[in-house]
């Protein structure tokens, strides 16, 4: 072994990634991520949690659009905390490579990952660090893309959204099983009228998202979220969020039409929404989806 193949066996994960491969590559990298956790497959190491130390470089294939600054064009650093938080929950381990094996699948489950480089190290056994490196190709290694849980879909009229009751009313929500992504109507502030279709259509979904942050005003529970990515990692975990119509509908291939219930409709339907839930209000119709009325009083 050379003094440059030492370095690198005891050097970052990032030096490693580097010195794999020569083929020009994006990457991205979680550093020294700590959790504690039981695992361990002496005697000593039950009943108790250490501390477990994760490095986690990716590999992930190159945009085939520019990225235009946007999030949903990217592999989320998020991908790879919830990775770890995922593999750690499932069950007790005895072994590190195991937990190194999960995060890898994991990891790669994301369409945009190709190779995972996954170092967990752990901290409490002694004055040193005892730990696995593994190094995974996605097209090694059987993956399960794990989806984000159906949201429920409620959709709240103006009136609703200005109610004195209204926390009372997130307050319900909160207890649901599912996360809860709310949707809106338009301001009932008079709007700007174009004679461009498409300038209107812009003008429409801006008087929704300012009606999206008069809600969340109202509640700081309530977080505005406009990207599909922001919505599916606040599902995971469980935060109610309020949506922001323009980047989505402007992006999809068959752009929606129709009124703020409508694509509170459309949004259901692509996030594959448990159900729609409405206050007060017919439900919408057009969608095969189970639907509920929430009372405000209640």
């Amino acid at each position: 072994m050379t003094e440059t193949d030492l370095k690198l066996a005891f050097g970052s994960v990032e030096d490693r990634a580097r010195a794999g491969d020569h083929t020009p590559r994006d990457r991205i990298a979680l550093r020294n991520h700590i959790a504690e956790v039981e695992i361990g497959a002496f005697q000593q190491e039950r009943g108790h949690t250490q501390r477990v130390r994760f490095n986690v470089v990716v590999d992930v294939s190159g945009a085939d659009v520019p990225l235009a600054d946007d999030v949903d064009r990217v592999l989320s650093y998020d991908t790879i905390v919830e990775a770890i938080a995922l593999a750690l929950s499932e069950e007790r381990l005895n072994l590190l490579e195991t937990l190194a094996e999960r995060v890898a699948g994991l990891v790669l489950a994301a369409p945009q990952a190709t190779r995972a480089y996954v170092r967990v190290e752990k901290l409490d056994l002694g004055p040193h660090a005892l730990g696995v490196e593994i190094v995974r190709d996605r097209a090694g290694i059987a993956v399960e893309e794990v989806p984000a849980p159906a949201p429920l879909i409620v959709f709240l009229p103006n009136h609703v959204v200005h109610a004195p009751d209204l926390p009372r009313l997130i307050d319900q929500l909160q207890d649901q099983t599912a996360p809860v992504i709310l949707c809106v109507g338009p301001t009932d502030l008079d709007l700007p009228q174009s004679a461009s279709g498409p300038a209107q259509r812009r003008i429409d979904l801006l008087a929704i998202e300012q009606n999206a942050w008069v809600l969340a005003g109202r509640d700081a529970r309530c977080v505005v979220v406009d990207s599909r990515t922001e919505l599916d990692w606040a599902a995971r975990q469980k935060q109610t969020t309020v949506w922001a119509p323009s980047k989505m509908v402007l992006d999809a291939a068959q752009r929606p039409a129709g009124d703020a219930r409508a694509l509170a409709l459309w949004l259901a339907g692509e996030l594959g929404a448990l159900a729609l839930a409405y206050v007060g209000e017919d439900p919408p119709l057009g969608l095969d989806l189970p639907t509920r009325r929430l009372d405000l009083t209640a």
